[in-house]
């Protein structure tokens, strides 16, 4: 991977680690507060039989983290073309 300049380096970097601490706090959110903070708001509604806070505390986090990977690699390709690193 070469950069025309450190400049283009540091802003492909800048970019990336945006990306990533946004997609975190996602799965944080998700797999924390619907999982155990708001798990009492959420159980009043249900999927499949199941409550919904348990849901998310059991299945929700796990596809929401499979959904971030996808989505990482997905924007992660855009970021590579962008800035022409893409193999």
């Amino acid at each position: 991977m070469a950069f025309e300049s450190q400049e283009r380096a540091k802003a492909y970097w800048n970019k990336n680690v945006k990306l990533m601490i946004t997609l975190m706090v996602i799965w944080f959110s998700v797999s924390f507060g619907c999982g155990i903070l708001v798990v009492d708001q959420l159980n009043q509604f249900q999927i499949g039989g199941y409550k919904l806070g348990f849901w998310f505390a059991q299945q929700g986090s796990i596809y929401s983290f499979l959904a971030i990977i996808f989505f990482y690699a997905w924007k992660m390709r855009q970021i590579d073309r962008e800035f022409n690193v893409d193999e």
